[in-house]
């Protein structure tokens, strides 16, 4: 005679057993053999911008590549609004599956954080595959401004606190806070004058109706070659190869000084490893691609492509780099 207990757990074995085996089949993804078969569909890029910007281009170049590169067609869905935030959200919230993926960058993936009131997520939401580029902010100046280099710029603007404006494509945009840095390190006030967009405070630099301006530097390149403004400096740690004769803030007496956009791709944070392991492959491929390198780096871009723990790393680092500006700045969004 079978003893009441054994029986009993015998039918909960072959109770947890079935659940088991039910289980597996809710698991089309998550587990079972999915890296092996991953990508066996399209893939979507979201882009958190609107189409015809820096990150849409960057976005574009990569999808394509990566297309070849995975086998599979990569589409790119431009979801613009609050600075990057509402498409980032999207991903940090969507199927870890591996099928859709973001394009990160500085603001939504490092200043947001600081800026806006009430964040919909947070950098545990992401896994974060590589590092694709970085561009400096250029600080350019009007014709007419009295100050024909970075030097004479700090000095007009110790002598005169106040008198100077300086625009930016936005309340806590990088250029907007890569100023509130070097205000805080040089010791200077000027007036922010944000605007809508980085092309408007182009064209009032241009015009005079603001003295200075920080921005990305493939915006402001068309401008400086034309000679319609003049370049002070760039604010990466090296020269910019696009700006071959532009110091950088650093070598011109502030050491350290870094200011840099950047573009990344990351995926919602419980995506598998292997999966992971495989778009980070693919993606350094891609950006070893001579055409892709040429055309960002035609436009001052610096091509990097890492790996997943020194992006996460350097994710980090930038989230308290630009969250102690932001908080000297006093730069706060709803």
């Amino acid at each position: 005679m079978h003893h009441p207990n054994k029986t009993h757990a015998r039918r909960r074995f072959f109770a947890l057993a079935a659940m088991a085996a039910g289980a597996l089949t809710f698991l089309p993804v998550a587990a079972i053999a999915q890296s092996d078969a991953w990508p066996a569909r399209q893939l979507k890029l979201v882009v958190p911008f609107p189409a015809g910007g820096s990150t849409d281009s960057v976005g574009r170049l990569l999808a394509a590549e990566l297309s070849k590169e995975l086998g599979q067609t990569v589409v790119v869905e431009n979801k613009g609004g609050a600075n990057g935030n509402i498409g980032s959200d999207m991903v940090a919230k969507a199927e870890p599956d591996g099928y859709t993926l973001l394009l990160s960058g500085v603001g939504s993936n490092a200043i947001s954080y600081a800026v806006y009131q009430n964040m919909p997520y947070r950098n545990g939401d992401f896994a974060h595959i590589s590092l694709l580029a970085t561009g400096p902010n250029v600080l350019v100046a009007n014709n007419d401004f009295p100050g024909k280099t970075f030097a004479d710029f700090i000095k007009l603007a110790r002598e005169n606190p106040g008198k100077y404006t300086h625009a930016s494509s936005g309340s806590g945009s990088s250029g907007h806070l890569a100023m509130e840095m070097l205000k805080q390190d040089a010791k200077i006030d000027l007036v922010h004058v944000p605007y809508k967009g980085g092309a408007a405070a182009i064209t009032d630099t241009i015009g005079g109706r603001v003295s200075v301006l920080f921005l990305n530097q493939d915006a402001l390149l068309p401008q400086v070659k034309s000679g319609k403004v003049r370049a002070l400096a760039v604010a990466s740690a090296k020269r910019n190869p696009a700006y071959p004769d532009t110091p950088t803030v650093a070598e011109s007496g502030f050491p350290g000084f870094a200011a840099e956009s950047w573009f990344g791709l990351s995926a919602p944070a419980k995506t598998p490893p292997a999966v992971i392991q495989k778009l980070n492959q693919a993606t350094v491929k891609a950006l070893s691609s001579p055409e892709i390198r040429q055309k960002l780096e035609s436009v001052g871009f610096v091509v990097v492509a890492n790996d997943p723990k020194s992006f996460s790393a350097f994710v980090d680092a930038e989230i308290a780099k630009w969250g102690k500006a932001a908080k000297a700045s006093g730069a706060k969004l709803d």
